[in-house]
């Protein structure tokens, strides 16, 4: 069998449908080699020994018989995403509070960590209803928002910006005095009259 390509493609042109849509007739093989415009192709097409093969793809009148289960939604899954990290976040820097407070050693706050990845917990109310229970816990949950300490870093920033504000203010009366109590010596140039 012969190369036919340029004529699928010639064929393709002319008849304005894909290459692989085009379909020869195997007996009239030696009129399809002498073709060369596009008008021998129209009368081939014509005659029916070229012929275009019907559109491929499922019929729209056919109802899908696989459905989409919930492994391929997303928009459930994004929302369960969301309030995993948002629980987790909520746990994590309480549990960082009390580890600051001391009010938990270092193995129970690693196992809680774990135990908040794992989604043991369903909120906060709930760790610190385990957290009461559990025996090695120094300080209670509850007697923390009693005893909470403001914040070092912060307090020191504040004070820090205070301090700058007031420095500035000084030297400028401080300029200003100066100013006032030098006379006002200016160097005049001899103009001509």
């Amino acid at each position: 069998m012969t190369n036919l390509s340029k004529k699928k493609e010639l064929a393709a042109k002319t008849l304005r449908v894909g290459k692989n849509r085009i379909n020869f007739n195997s007996d009239n093989l030696s009129d399809i080699k002498e073709a060369i415009t596009k008008q021998d192709i129209k009368e081939l097409y014509d005659g029916g020994i070229i012929t275009i093969k019907p559109i491929k793809g499922r019929k729209k009148i056919k109802k899908r018989k696989t459905k989409r289960g919930p492994g391929k939604i997303k928009k459930t899954v994004n929302k369960r995403k969301q309030v995993y990290v948002k629980i987790t976040r909520k746990l994590r820097n309480y549990l960082k509070e009390l580890k600051s407070f001391e009010a938990i050693d270092r193995e129970l706050y690693i196992d809680l960590r774990k135990k908040i990845r794992m989604r043991n917990f369903r909120s906060k109310a709930h760790l610190k209803e385990f957290l009461e229970s559990h025996n090695s816990v120094k300080i209670k949950p509850s007697e923390l928002s009693k005893k909470s300490k403001p914040n070092k870093k912060k307090t020191e920033k504040k004070k820090s910006i205070s301090d700058k504000k007031n420095s500035s203010e000084k030297q400028k009366k401080s300029k200003k005095e100066d100013i006032k109590s030098k006379p006002n010596k200016k160097k005049w140039k001899n103009k001509k009259n």
